[in-house]
């Protein structure tokens, strides 16, 4: 043992606890010998008398004056408090005077978002038109009904021959919708960063399908009246994959809402951030 080692050693404490005793276990054993006496024999109900007795006496003789105790010593020592539980990483601020964490951390670029949506659009274009090659009522079939509420009252005949002006609309409208649900889904993917996919080619598919159906007939009563629901369905299921993998597959960019405005601007400033304070010091 080191001489020079000045720590001192705790010292033991000692703790009374109750001392430990038959006596009550003696007295009620005494009474059951007297309940099981009443039901078999009389001595056995006396000799169980005798046992509670003596268990009651050697009990408070225990208690009264003073009560029995024994003393342990203890040693003390600090108690760490230990869980199983899952821990929670701390998010990282940029900046210390913020009272609040903005979440998520990371985002998809809004190219992203546009790309998957342009990708999803050509996908979803491809299923209608395979539709229309199934179905038998021709390519320009589904590209018709998509801006049939723009023409009203066309026959069958006329939805399925080729009408320039209704193909540049169809191609404006199917790109400007696509571009916007494809940003949406860039803004919507970083809170499942673990399941991408489902949220993109599952769960937004069908609730964006479900929308459609409650309002479809207002805004286009003729693709109302003639659409295929089992086709579109897999025509947004294609979409919404198409579109996810894209997104997903791009790097995630820091976000920034949690910075200061003064900082995502570029002001250059004293006081904006701490090694600013840090090098003024130095150059005192």
């Amino acid at each position: 043992m080191d001489m020079n080692d000045s720590t001192p050693n705790p010292s033991p404490v000692t703790v009374a606890v109750p001392a430990p005793t038959a006596w009550p276990f003696a007295a009620a054993f005494g009474v059951a010998l007297i309940a099981a006496g009443l039901a078999t024999n009389g001595l056995m109900s006396l000799i169980g008398a005798v046992l509670a007795i003596a268990g009651v006496v050697g009990w408070f003789r225990q208690l009264f004056p003073h009560e029995a105790h024994e003393t342990f010593p203890v040693t003390p020592a600090v108690v760490e408090a230990v869980t199983t539980r899952r821990t929670i990483e701390n998010v990282p601020l940029a900046a210390s005077n913020l009272v609040r964490a903005q979440l998520p951390l990371q985002i998809y670029p809004k190219a992203a978002g546009v790309r998957g949506g342009l990708a999803g659009g050509v996908a979803m274009a491809v299923l209608a038109i395979l539709y229309g090659v199934v179905s038998g009522h021709g390519i320009w079939y589904p590209i018709n009904l998509l801006v049939a509420g723009f023409f009203p009252g066309a026959t069958a005949a006329e939805l399925t021959a080729f009408h320039p002006g209704a193909f540049a609309l169809a191609v404006v409208i199917h790109g400007l919708v696509s571009t916007l649900v494809g940003l949406l889904y860039g803004a919507l993917l970083p809170m499942l960063p673990r399941r991408p996919i489902l949220l993109g080619g599952l769960i937004a598919p069908l609730l964006w399908t479900g929308l459609i159906h409650s309002f479809l007939a207002l805004v286009n009563p003729t693709l109302s009246e003639r659409i295929d629901w089992l086709w579109f369905i897999a025509s947004q299921l294609g979409f919404g994959i198409v579109a996810g993998l894209v997104v997903a597959r791009r790097e995630r960019l820091q976000a920034l809402e949690q910075v200061p405005m003064s900082i995502r601007a570029g002001v250059e400033a004293t006081g904006l951030r701490a090694d600013d304070e840090t090098k003024g010091q130095d150059h005192e």
